[in-house]
C-alpha cells in the first residue's frame, strides 16, 4: 500500500468517528410531556422544548419570577401543544427575554420540575420586511 493510502484511510476513519462522536449529542424538539415521560425512564439527555411565554393582554410576562439577586430566575412557557410548565433557569435573565417570539428551553426535568441549562430565544427581527407605503 502506499503512504497516501494509509493516510487517506486514517483521514476517513477519523471522519467517521467524528460524525459518531457528535450524533449522541443531538438532540430534537420534544413536548413538556414527552421529556417528562424520558426523564422519568432514566434517560438523562439534553431536551429541547420549543414554547411561548405565557403573556397576559398588554404583552406582560405571567408567572415571571426573578431571584432577589437577579442570578436566576423562573417563568411560565407554553410549549407547542398547549402544555404550561413552570421554567427554572439558573442565569440572569437574557437581554431581550421579553420581547422574544419563540424560546427553546435545553435541559430536563429534576424533582418534577424543568430546569433550563440554556435558553434561546427568537426575537423580532429588525431586518424583516416591511410593508412601504409609496405614495402616487
Amino acid at each position: 500500500m502506499k503512504k497516501s493510502h494509509i493516510i487517506a484511510i486514517v483521514v476517513i476513519a477519523a471522519c467517521i468517528g467524528i460524525i459518531i462522536a457528535t450524533a449522541g449529542d443531538a438532540s430534537t424538539y420534544v413536548s413538556f410531556d414527552q421529556a417528562y415521560q424520558m426523564a422519568s425512564t432514566g434517560n438523562k439527555t439534553q431536551i429541547h422544548v420549543v414554547g411561548d411565554l405565557k403573556k397576559d393582554a398588554q404583552g406582560n410576562i405571567i408567572g415571571l419570577e426573578k431571584s432577589q439577586d437577579n442570578l436566576s430566575f423562573s417563568f411560565l412557557l407554553l410549549d407547542e401543544s398547549g402544555k404550561e410548565q413552570k421554567v427554572y433557569y439558573n442565569e440572569p435573565m437574557p437581554p431581550d427575554f421579553a420581547r422574544s417570539e419563540k424560546i427553546v428551553v435545553i435541559g430536563g426535568y429534576q424533582n418534577n420540575t424543568f430546569l433550563a441549562n440554556k435558553i434561546l430565544l427568537k426575537c423580532p427581527s429588525k431586518y424583516q420586511e416591511e410593508k412601504i407605503n409609496a405614495g402616487v
